[in-house]
């Protein structure tokens, strides 16, 4: 099966017409998430795992109101506006999506954050900031969407302060060369305007030829299934409507159409073994 090349037109194009399916099954209005949420014994339902996911973040990465922080693919703003009530530090977003940058930006001003959180159109892999702009880079499922993910990393070693913090949540296959035999990721990929997925050891592998310093790998897999099941239910509740709505509107744009059925691939490569869930943490020397 040929793997498409994705731009940053394709990706942008796909966040602006499927923000309406993450409103009806993802509850973006509520919790402004676009990520997965990670669950424990104390989770009490799906809102508290997302949010779960950005303070685990917070922790992990260390934030205080001192930071300067650059959000890399923000999404709707909604991290961004958290991190910063939580540690009152300034925080920078920056997005491929113009609908989700006009969202963000009216957040921002609804939660009186305006003056301390910005929102940018920009390309992570290649901004306009001076070098060592910020503090802290953090990617909350975004790294996945670079073709080739040096070219993220080369830009958060560019923009980070000498011992500035880079922390990373995403998919990352579970091994360079392995066999997927009904092609998994890649049919997920397709849903998502995602060329590929980076596996963990070539992840870790870039960051070393950066010289990142202490670099650590925590794996929450176990702790998003809940999170995969939910939009496993939602593609199983979502093929009639979505096939119907697809009949009687036959120029419903190409990700769409087909974006209830990432559901149904990522379960399927998530049950295989295909992929982990992981954050990744690394220091600037």
């Amino acid at each position: 099966m040929n793997r498409a090349t994705y731009n940053n037109q394709d990706i942008g194009f796909y966040y602006n017409s499927t923000q309406n399916h993450y409103e009806k099954w993802w509850g973006l209005n509520k919790s402004q998430a676009l990520h997965y949420g990670i669950w424990d014994k104390h989770t009490q339902n799906f809102h508290k795992a997302l949010e779960n996911t950005n303070n685990i973040m917070i922790h992990l990465a260390g934030i205080s109101s001192s930071d300067k922080v650059l959000d890399a693919g923000c999404g709707v703003g909604g991290a961004a506006i958290y991190l910063n009530k939580y540690s009152n530090a300034r925080v920078t977003g920056i997005i491929l999506s113009e609908k989700q940058l006009t969202t963000a930006r009216s957040l921002a001003e609804e939660n009186g954050v305006a003056d301390k959180v910005k929102f940018e159109l920009q390309d992570y892999t290649e901004t306009s900031f001076e070098n060592e702009s910020f503090d802290v880079i953090w990617a909350c499922e975004s790294v996945c969407h670079a073709s080739d993910k040096n070219n993220f990393l080369k830009e958060a070693e560019r923009l980070l302060t000498s011992g500035g913090r880079l922390i990373v949540c995403d998919f990352f296959k579970t091994s360079e060369n392995q066999i997927d035999k009904n092609d998994w990721v890649k049919k997920w990929c397709d849903t998502w305007a995602v060329t590929d997925l980076a596996s963990t050891e070539a992840f870790q592998n870039g960051l070393q030829q950066l010289q990142f310093n202490n670099i650590t790998v925590h794996d929450y897999t176990d702790k998003i299934e809940k999170s995969a099941k939910r939009m496993y239910y939602a593609w199983m509740l979502g093929i009639v409507p979505s096939e119907l709505y697809n009949l009687f509107h036959p120029k419903v744009s190409r990700f769409a159409k087909n974006h209830y059925k990432c559901g149904r691939y990522q379960y399927k490569a998530l049950k295989a073994d295909l992929w982990k869930y992981q954050i990744f943490t690394a220091i600037k020397p």
